[in-house]
Order: C-alpha cells, then structure tokens, then sequence
C-alpha cells in the first residue's frame, strides 16, 4: 500500500495531474501521506465577500505565467450545510485561468470547520510544492477565524477590499489588518476607491508597526494595477515574527478537527440538549 502511495506521489511529481488530485483528496479526507516538506511559496489572499477576491486571483494568475510561473489556488469555498460539500462558486470565477497547463485550481469545502480552514493545508500545499508549483494561493471565505487563521498556513498575506464598503473597521476589529503584508483595494474603476485607499492609509497610520503597510489599488475587471501588485508581492519578504502565531493557529485548527471528528460528538450534544449532561460532564466524555 505504501508503495503505491509513493507511485502516486512520484507520478504527480511528473506532471499527472489525476495523481495530483487524487492525493489532494486523499488528503482532504484527513489521510496521513508520506509527503516531506518542501518549503512552499503561499500567499493567502482574504477580505470580505463581494470586494472580487476570486476574479482578482485570476488575473493575477494571468500575470504570474506570462512570467514563467506555474500557479496553484486552494480555494476555500463555503460548505452546503446539508452535503458539506463545497459551492464551487470560486473556481466557477476561476475557470478561464485553470485552462492553462501552468495553471491548478481546487476548490475546498470548509466542512462547517469553525476557523474555516480545514487544518490540512500544509499538508497540501507541501504536495503542490512537491509537484514543481512555484506559486502558491490559498483563497479564504474571506469571514470570521478564517481571516486570521490563514497565517496558519500562508506566510504572506494579502487582504482585499472593495471601495465603500464600510468593511475596513471590521477588519481592524477582526485584526486582519495588522496581520495582512499588503492592502488591496480593488474595482478602482468605481468611485469612491482612492477615498477608501486614502482611508485605510490613515487608518494605518495611527499605528507606528502598520505605518508602512503597503496599499495598492487595483482593478481586475479592466487589469489595471495588477502587474504593478505581482512586483510588490515577489518583494514581500517572509514576516518570521508571525511563527509562533502561525503555530498557535495550526494547533487550534487541528484541536478544532479533532472535535468535530469525534465519533461521540452528536450523542454529547444530544445529551446538553435534554439536560441530562451539563458543559463539565460533556467535555470529559469528549
């Protein structure tokens, strides 16, 4: 069994694709693989909904193999509440720029995982790694824990914002902004997006560590700005500050799985439910 395990890996390490995603499932389902660490490239991209993270991905996508780079996104996609499974709206977004050899595209289900990132995605993005993937996006909700739980798993962080959305208070409430490497304003071609640029840059200012965050506006739709983003985000260098935090979330994010995984879980909630159990008595059956 091992050994075809290793057949497998050894064949998307060639370019089989069908291998490639196999293991990626093999991996989503919570299977351990034999895969060593390959130090990958990840940059994790998140904002609110509707500011066009996903459409913005794709023309980044665009610029990074007309640059000889091989781009793979892990989109993380919110679950059906009743399959689990993923809505698949952004690799619907995605789906011209996934015509490309030099191009992967994955869509996730967050399985209803309270930080909205399952806690396999090192694990996955070591494979695309592996697998000769030189750039590495991990695509989020973009709501609740899963904003600040990427820096779990990307060690360069982008947030993405649309003009007038009010949504910039949220993020600092949430602390995304100080954890974000870079501020994006997207759909420049709307009024009120230098506003909003002008805003956040204030916003910034008032803190001495976020100061000289870099904000850049750009606009998927007409690609302005999007060469200009790529140059800024090669230049990013890795914030290793972030190390203990990046551990802290990996654990947590492991700590959560394992209870939703927990074979007693519905059988303890039905018991909290009726009273027969209080919080106490339901965490040590846990």
């Amino acid at each position: 069994m091992e050994l075809n395990i290793q057949q497998s890996i050894n064949s998307a390490r060639e370019g089989n694709r069908r291998e490639l995603a196999r293991l990626l499932s093999s991996l989503e389902s919570g299977v351990k693989l034999p895969i060593e660490s390959s130090s990958p490239w990840v940059l994790g991209v998140t904002g609110p909904p509707g500011v066009g993270k996903s459409t913005l991905i794709g023309v980044m996508i665009e610029e990074w193999v007309s640059r000889g780079e091989k781009v793979a996104v892990l989109a993380v996609d919110p679950s059906s509440p009743r399959s689990g499974g993923a809505l698949l709206a952004d690799r619907m977004r995605m789906s011209s720029a996934d015509s490309s050899e030099s191009v992967f595209v994955r869509s996730l289900a967050t399985r209803n995982h309270p930080g909205g990132l399952i806690p396999f995605l090192d694990n996955m993005t070591n494979l695309l790694g592996l697998c000769g993937w030189s750039r590495i996006i991990i695509e989020t909700v973009g709501s609740g824990q899963s904003e600040i739980r990427i820096v779990a798993f990307a060690d360069r962080v982008m947030l993405v914002d649309g003009p007038d959305r009010g949504d910039i208070i949220q993020a600092e409430k949430a602390g995304i902004m100080e954890l974000a490497d870079l501020i994006v304003v997207n759909k420049s071609d709307l009024p009120n997006a230098l506003n909003t640029l002008n805003s956040i840059a204030n916003s910034l200012n008032y803190s001495s560590n976020d100061s000289n965050k870099l904000v850049l506006m750009t606009s998927a739709l007409n690609n302005d700005g999007i060469s200009e983003l790529i140059d800024e985000i090669e230049m990013l260098k890795v914030n290793n500050e972030r190390t203990s935090l990046r551990i802290k979330e990996r654990l947590l994010s492991a700590w959560d799985f394992l209870l939703l995984s927990n074979p007693l879980l519905n059988e303890v909630l039905l018991d909290l439910e009726s009273g027969n159990i209080n919080l106490d008595e339901a965490l040590e059956r846990l």
